[in-house]
């Protein structure tokens, strides 16, 4: 029998401590939500007796002064108030004792406040799924992720049932995971909205794009080629995503949506499910990226049945009206820098 090196039994050492250490942390953490959240709620009963909103805040005062003294500074005046209203929106302690594991105090500040339950329903098992840290979580809520979402723009009772799914199954709909319009700002694109651009930008930042996409996308392929009898066609981007089990395949659009890019999307759909769908995973999906989204093509098309979904090229540092704008000029820019090349000619740069 070979003795243990030094070094190995080490390395074990230190994952043991280190597991032990996490798990204290959980927790710890745990039980800190809870009693923050047991706090409010007595706090909150006491209010509603008195019916009086000046006595919420000299009582929060007032036990804020004794509480601080005998147990710190988590209990100032100031926190809580956001026990009571952590309180308030999370009424359900069933609920809170499968997110607190994963989601801190900090997490539950910052959702808290949202202005609408199912919103903050949302964040909060996203959060909890996806493992996002604050600054994660306080990243997607200024950057309007909830808005963004397909999902929001389904009714509230399509919304909760989804929402619902997701906290007792742990089960992502491509709803939940799509984005539209997608933020494509951090690609460095400014006014460089020609495909080629895109594509190379998307290339140069995969990293930020699959983060914006959202945890659980892999990238596959760059210009996958898809061979339909004698004739050849490329797909942007393919990737696969973990949580729903299935290969996403990605087209870039310059100009509004077209019906003719639907049905090349569903080409290459259906070559992808004839060609590289693995045994157990669910059906392709596809994404089609336009600059300037028409609403009403796209529910004509009844694209969500067909498994396609649309987003628009989007910053969000410019309104569409300004994005527009500057997607006009700088396909004009493109041009006249063809034409000054002789790519292309002055007459057919004036027909367009």
């Amino acid at each position: 029998m070979k003795p243990i090196k030094p070094n190995v039994l080490l390395k074990d050492l230190r994952e043991l401590i280190e597991e032990a250490r996490q798990d204290v942390a959980r927790q710890v953490n745990s039980a800190l939500v809870l009693l923050y959240w047991r706090v409010g709620k007595r706090i909150h009963q006491d209010i509603l007796k008195e019916k009086r909103a000046e006595y919420g805040k000299q009582i929060l005062h007032t036990l804020s002064a004794q509480l601080v003294s005998e147990f710190g500074s988590g209990f100032t005046a100031r926190n809580l108030s956001n026990m009571v209203r952590f309180a308030e929106v999370f009424q359900d302690e069933k609920i809170l004792h499968t997110v607190c594991a994963k989601l801190s105090w900090s997490h539950f500040r910052l959702i808290i406040y949202l202005d609408d339950d199912l919103k903050r329903d949302f964040y909060t098992e996203m959060c909890r799924l996806e493992g996002w840290s604050v600054r994660a979580l306080e990243k997607k809520i200024s950057g309007m992720l909830f808005e963004r979402t397909a999902l929001s723009r389904k009714p509230d009772k399509l919304i909760r049932h989804e929402l619902d799914e997701l906290r007792t199954e742990d089960k992502l709909t491509p709803d939940l995971v799509f984005r539209d319009p997608y933020f494509l700002d951090f690609l460095g694109l400014k006014d460089r909205y020609l495909e080629k651009d895109v594509e190379d930008a998307i290339m140069r930042e995969m990293e930020h794009f699959i983060l914006e996409l959202g945890i659980g996308f892999t990238f596959v392929a760059r210009q996958k080629r898809i061979q339909v009898d004698s004739d050849d066609y490329y797909l942007d981007l393919l990737f696969y995503h973990r949580g729903l089990k299935r290969l996403v395949a990605i087209d870039l659009k310059l100009g509004d949506f077209k019906p003719s890019d639907k049905g090349q999307m569903e080409l290459y759909l259906r070559w992808l499910t004839k060609y590289e769908q693995k045994p157990g995973e669910e059906a392709p999906i596809g994404l089609i990226l336009c600059a300037g989204k028409k609403k009403e093509t796209v529910e004509l098309l009844e694209l969500e049945k067909s498994g396609i979904r649309v987003a628009s090229y989007w910053t969000k540092v410019l309104p569409r009206e300004l994005l527009q704008k500057k997607l006009h000029e700088a396909i004009l820019h493109a041009r006249n820098r063809l034409a000054q090349t002789g790519t292309i000619s002055d007459k057919k740069l004036l027909e367009h």
